[in-house]
């Protein structure tokens, strides 16, 4: 089967997909909506165009349409997998093209299919005209239902991650010469790898760690990550309350994220929005307890008292008491890597992508 697989950018889910696309034995191809330079696993081809700037907007959409049915063309694929919904999977549904996979990317469902009429109208849109659907959370397969879409034609699984790299072992001893070289051997330490977007919270955190930093000051704090807010976030971090006590390292690859996740005592997610959180999965991989926000999504991986800890979102001073009053012990880091096995095991999640390709195939699952 000839597979087109679109997408915006590229991103650790788009290297996973692509790579089980690539070792499925389909032929796999890859459109991306915005310009740039991308890596393309070997076994799939990438459609080359000249791309947009700044996402799909009632300005270009034409121009968009247009190369992806040129493309649509050129591949003349069996099945398109497309996502997220208000742009990739819309745009797929815009071309005509029957045989479509539409694909959730957690915040298009949770959040922005409400930010306004025309991204419900486009959401609507990609939904009506797909034959299935991929989310990698019950919540967002909760809002599809709402929507319209019938629940018996969504594969849910959680995108996962590699759990021989992301191990309690290796990241113990790649995270422990770090905390010696920072002199934080006797601090205990938090780390956040949330986007630096209003969706992700992460101005919470820094509030409510620079109050608990007051009170306890062998608190520490790794914030990995950038974005739009970084402008006022380096404003605060570099103030005098902060600049000593959190470690600020921008972008890390993923395959480097392992000493992060060992140097820490605590990951923390504290998003108004998500879906199944990568970040949160390899946190938990690694045995680390989790202080999650109570949105749905983080409700599905993180256990109060048994592998982490749960405040309400967007709740300063009960982030900042979890903070001061978490206690991670041995037993909650094996809850936390069980919980991952349990659950977030790519090798195991990724074949039901394949089934779901299957269902999919020409006369066949319709």
């Amino acid at each position: 089967m000839r597979i087109l697989y679109l997408t915006r950018s590229d991103s650790v889910h788009d290297q996973r997909f692509l790579q089980t696309l690539a070792q499925s034995g389909h032929e796999g191809f890859v459109w991306r909506l915005n310009s740039g330079k991308y890596p393309t696993p070997e076994g799939v081809t990438a459609i080359e165009w000249s791309g947009v700037e700044g996402g799909l907007q009632s300005w270009n959409l034409p121009f968009a349409l247009k190369e992806l049915e040129k493309a649509i063309q050129k591949v003349q694929p069996d099945l398109v997998h497309a996502g997220p919904l208000q742009d990739l999977a819309f745009l797929a549904a815009k071309t005509g093209f029957s045989n479509l996979l539409a694909m959730s990317w957690g915040f298009d469902l949770m959040k922005d299919v409400w930010v306004d009429k025309l991204t419900e109208h486009r959401t609507r849109f990609a939904l009506q005209r797909s034959k299935r659907l991929i989310t990698d959370a019950l919540c967002s397969a909760d809002k599809a239902v709402e929507l319209g879409f019938p629940r018996g034609k969504i594969c849910i699984f959680p995108w996962g991650v590699d759990l021989k790299h992301f191990s309690p072992a290796d990241a113990r001893q790649a995270g422990l010469s770090w905390r010696e070289e920072m002199g934080w051997e006797d601090k205990r330490v938090f780390l956040c790898l949330r986007s630096w977007e209003p969706n992700y919270g992460v101005d919470v955190l820094l509030q409510a760690f620079e109050a608990a930093a007051v009170i306890d000051p062998n608190l520490r704090l790794i914030l990995l990550g950038d974005g739009s807010q970084r402008e006022d976030f380096m404003e605060k971090l570099e103030g005098e309350k902060l600049k000593d006590k959190v470690f600020v390292g921008g972008r890390v690859p993923n395959e480097d994220l392992i000493q992060y996740y060992g140097a820490a005592d605590v990951y923390v997610t504290p998003s108004h929005v998500d879906g199944s959180s990568v970040s949160l999965m390899e946190a938990l991989a690694c045995g680390l307890p989790t202080i999650a926000s109570d949105i749905p999504a983080n409700l599905e991986w993180v256990y109060h008292n048994d592998n982490g800890w749960i405040f309400p979102d967007n709740d300063i001073d009960a982030l900042r008491e979890t903070i001061l009053n978490c206690h991670p012990t041995e037993e909650m880091a094996e809850h936390a890597r069980t919980t991952a096995e349990r659950k977030a095991d790519w090798q195991k999640n990724r074949q039901v992508l394949l089934d779901c390709y299957q269902q999919l195939l020409p006369n066949e699952g319709k």
